[in-house]
Order: C-alpha cells, then sequence, then structure tokens
C-alpha cells in the first residue's frame, strides 16, 4: 500500500486523519478495536444513557453512530475498491442515530456489534490488492480514495471514543 495522499481526502475528514498515527492503518484499526472495546466494556452501566447535555447523543447511540459509519465507510471503499464509479449519496446522521432504537439495545450487543463490524472491515480491506488502494471514488459529492475511507474509519472511531472521555466520564 502506498503513502497515504492527503489531496485525495475531502478536507472535512482531516480532522479524524490526523488522529491516526504512522504506519499501517489496518495495523491501527485492529489495535483501536481491541482498545476501545476494552474502554468501552469498563463503562458503568449507569452512563450508557446519559446525556452531558440537552439533545447530544448517549453512549449508546454514539456506539451506534460509529458502528453505522464504519458500515458506510466500508460500503464506499468497497464500492471504490471494484473500480463502481457511481456517485454514493451523503448519510444523515442524526436521523440514523433517531432511527437506531440505540437506547432499547443492550450495551452487550451493541460491543458484540461493533467487535463484528471492524472484524469485517479488516476482512475486506486486506482483500484489496496494492492498486485499489489508490482507486478514488465520488461519495457526498466528495472524491475520496479507498486509503483515505480506511483513516476515516480509524480517525472517527479515535474522535468519538475521546468525546467519550472528554464530555461523559465524571
Amino acid at each position: 500500500m502506498s503513502q497515504l495522499d492527503l489531496t485525495k481526502i475531502p478536507e472535512y475528514y482531516h480532522r479524524y486523519v490526523n488522529l491516526v498515527g504512522d504506519g499501517d492503518v489496518l495495523s491501527h484499526l485492529d489495535e483501536i478495536k481491541e482498545e476501545h472495546l476494552s474502554f468501552l466494556s469498563g463503562l458503568p452501566a449507569h452512563k450508557h444513557e446519559y446525556r452531558y447535555a440537552e439533545n447530544k447523543w448517549t453512549l449508546k447511540e454514539i456506539l451506534v453512530h460509529i458502528i453505522d459509519t464504519e458500515r458506510i465507510m466500508a460500503y464506499r471503499a468497497l464500492c471504490f475498491a471494484r473500480n463502481d464509479k457511481t456517485e454514493l449519496p451523503g448519510f444523515d446522521q442524526d436521523s440514523y442515530v433517531i432511527h437506531s432504537n440505540a437506547n432499547n439495545r443492550l450495551w452487550t450487543d451493541l460491543l458484540r456489534d461493533y467487535s463484528a463490524v471492524r472484524t469485517n472491515t479488516l476482512l475486506l480491506f486486506n482483500g484489496f490488492e496494492d492498486e485499489m488502494w489508490n482507486n478514488i471514488g465520488n461519495a457526498n459529492n466528495k472524491q475520496i480514495s479507498v486509503h483515505g475511507l480506511a483513516y476515516v474509519i480509524a480517525g472517527h472511531d479515535i474522535h468519538h471514543i475521546n468525546i467519550i472521555r472528554e464530555r461523559y466520564l465524571f
């Protein structure tokens, strides 16, 4: 896989990409999976549906958002890796959360879902040939590379875990 080219990633996503360390992004995805599962597993049950302010997401909703976003980004990567030139739509994250039924789900089920999605993401990306990583597609009217999508998935996860640490735990 080649060096990450930030010019093949919309500027909006740079805030996520910059959270990912140097090295192999797939190794980072695997490492943060275990780190974040351990962290999330240790959160007290009384915090799972806590909101730090009105109209902010609960921990369950944040976790479902991380899962949903990873699924969407992985789908985009699959399409672009396979050279599908279809322009893919954006998604309304707030609508996804509202209709996710997250707060009625068990925390353990959400953790299993998170783990399963990450495992599938890693299997998907590990199956890409080197040249596929440079493929570019259009999603939400922005061009992005397959390689960039892997970084977005990792950085987006880190971003939300940081928010949980900063705003939900006291």
